[in-house]
């Protein structure tokens, strides 16, 4: 039970959720940018509970091509790739069965930048720290700590019997168009919009960052007023924002400190950046913010030169919004799998 690697793609990694608890040691946390859509993706190919967890391959910008060595349950979320299985389109959002031999490819991403793949039972590459995340940095997790290759085999977690048990439940509940086809709102998160006249931006609820004395009242309200376009200097690490310049009140410098997913450092050019899954451990710039963990994933999938804005919420509405994500997420993808209800 294997996919082997026939061409890569753009930038294509293993990960989960992440290596939490090892920041104290210098190791970046990793996992999916845009974690909703990997377990919206591991859902979908009947992992569930716990397994929504299972390791998955994350795409950026371009796929490749993967052919399956055995029978697999396959589901695709996130960017629109324009899958094909064998030259013949599959849908995104929707549990597929592929068969030993079966060629799925990838394009250019119609939209959106990352897409990811889940097979029942996840990526089998071993864990490491307890994740099997890739950290390319530290080049380790993942296959071999690296980017996949032409050639590479990925292990998969299920038998054969596995999965064709699952996909004949799925065929015979009638269930496997899942929220594709009924509820198109569950392909995204619940990430909000906000509008300046006729443009369209999306706004990333935040929760005041630990520094937030450091800047005046004037930039704050710059910060939180403004659009802010990505620059071309954007990974898995962070989001360099180009904008308004945000005012400090004695500079951006600060004696290094904890950082996390989300938070929003100002430079001493005046300008945020938000930290993305690789993000380093500790940092020496003032952070104005932190992105709730809902709203990453929207920004996880803008690409260079798209807008985003901000808005301040409290610590308990970031939280009552994150459980009612995790409430959407799961009830909608209960109904539609039947294995879920088991």
């Amino acid at each position: 039970m294997a996919l082997e690697i026939l061409q890569p793609g753009a930038l294509s990694t293993v990960q989960d959720l992440g290596r939490r608890g090892y920041q104290s040691q210098g190791f970046q946390e990793s996992g999916a940018c845009d974690k909703y859509s990997m377990r919206l993706s591991n859902l979908l190919a009947g992992n569930l509970e716990g397994e929504c967890r299972a390791a998955v391959v994350e795409f950026t910008l371009r796929g490749g091509e993967i052919r399956f060595t055995s029978p697999e349950v396959f589901s695709l979320a996130g960017a629109d790739m324009e899958p094909f299985l064998n030259g013949t389109p599959v849908p995104m959002y929707e549990p597929v069965c592929a068969e030993e031999g079966d060629v799925l490819t990838l394009s250019l991403a119609k939209e959106g930048l990352r897409t990811y793949l889940a097979v029942y039972g996840g990526v089998d590459v071993p864990l490491v720290m307890g994740s099997r995340s890739t950290n390319l940095k530290c080049r380790l997790g993942g296959f071999h700590g690296r980017v996949l290759k032409q050639g590479d085999i990925l292990p998969t977690g299920k038998s054969a019997e596995e999965v064709r048990a699952l996909w004949q439940s799925i065929q015979g509940n009638g269930k496997g168009s899942a929220p594709n086809a009924e509820q198109p709102l569950l392909q995204r998160s619940s990430t909000p919009k906000r509008y300046y006249g006729t443009e369209e931006y999306v706004l990333l609820r935040a929760v005041e960052g630990p520094q937030i004395q450091a800047f005046t009242e004037e930039g704050v309200r710059t910060f939180l007023r403004n659009p802010y376009r990505l620059s071309s200097d954007c990974d898995r690490m962070a989001c360099r924002l180009e904008g308004p310049v945000i005012d400090m009140i004695q500079g951006a410098d600060i004696i290094s400190d904890g950082i996390v997913e989300g938070s929003v450092q100002v430079s001493a050019s005046g300008l945020p950046m938000v930290m993305m899954s690789d993000h380093q451990t500790t940092g020496g710039y003032a952070k104005i913010a932190t992105v709730i963990s809902t709203d990453i994933p929207a920004l996880a999938q803008l690409r260079p030169g798209e807008w985003v804005t901000f808005q301040f919420v409290t610590p308990q509405e970031a939280v009552n919004i994150c459980r009612r994500e995790e409430q959407r997420l799961v009830a909608a993808c209960k109904r539609f799998l039947p294995v879920a209800d088991k």
